[in-house]
């Protein structure tokens, strides 16, 4: 999405170091938030009020600037939520009808057109999904659910992002079996863990059947990938072009011949 909105790839990589910064900014001053609000507001007030811990930001905008505030306040984040909502509604269709679509179930068959039509049918299929999903995770702390949305990511995602960076060696199916693995751990550790049931707070509280401790599969379901990415590699016979592999990295890491991939 950063190379169909930016003219070069040079400046793409500059809209992605920009976002980078500003987003982990926002959320360093989510902590100042929180403590202030329990400062300045009180934790039991929060917790006494609709939504509870979800209340801390708005009552802390009211402490402190009143009913102007609490609006603006509530505007941004409405409209934080449908952008956000957009974006991933977005990629995930696009990338549904491209990649898994187009690619490997029509086999590189499908016209442009076909992918468009099953990309619309994709973000149904996602509304309705993220609607129940919500519905269950009604009452969770935001906060917490967005940090068990970063704990998945980067199980899935982030091993084989250094690997593919850093390591010549890494091989297609060092880097399958990290995201496999990484995406199906988190997600398998996070429904047997209290978020889901076996606690007040779960999502199914009447039920327990919590057999991980913790709340967040981080601790473990990233170095898992890490090793699953790493032994996928070294048991994988097929030895990669290592000229492929050189420009890719080149690319990587400069951004050159990126150009001529986004325009084609």
């Amino acid at each position: 999405m950063r190379f169909y909105t930016v003219p070069t790839a040079k400046e793409a990589r500059k809209s992605v170091v920009w976002s980078i910064w500003l987003i982990g900014l926002f959320y360093l001053f989510t902590l100042v938030l929180g403590y202030g609000a329990a400062a300045l507001v009180g934790a039991e007030t929060i917790k006494a009020a609709p939504g509870g811990v979800n209340s801390a930001a708005p009552l802390l905008a009211f402490h402190l600037g009143g009913p102007l505030l609490l609006g603006f306040i509530s505007a941004v984040a409405f409209a934080t939520i449908l952008a956000v909502v957009a974006g991933l509604t977005i990629t995930a269709a696009a990338s549904f009808a491209h990649d898994i679509y187009a690619n490997v179930l029509a086999k590189g068959k499908a016209d442009p057109d076909t992918e468009v039509k099953v990309a619309r049918k994709t973000v149904v299929v996602i509304g309705v999904l993220a609607i129940i999903g919500g519905i269950f995770a009604n009452g969770q702390n935001v906060a917490f659910l967005v940090a068990l949305a970063f704990a998945v990511a980067a199980s899935a995602n982030l091993p084989t992002i250094l690997y593919s960076l850093f390591w010549r060696r890494f091989t297609t199916q060092g880097a399958i079996w990290s995201m496999y693995g990484g995406l199906g751990s988190a997600i398998i550790l996070i429904a047997l863990s209290p978020v889901v049931s076996g606690a007040k707070t779960s999502m199914i509280p009447g039920a327990n059947f919590a057999i991980f401790p913790l709340s967040n599969p981080g601790i473990v379901s990233i170095p898992l990938a890490f090793f699953l990415g790493w032994l996928g590699t070294v048991l994988d016979k097929k030895l990669e072009d290592t000229t492929k592999q050189a420009e890719m990295e080149v690319r990587s890491l400069t951004g050159v011949g990126a150009e001529k991939a986004t325009n084609h």
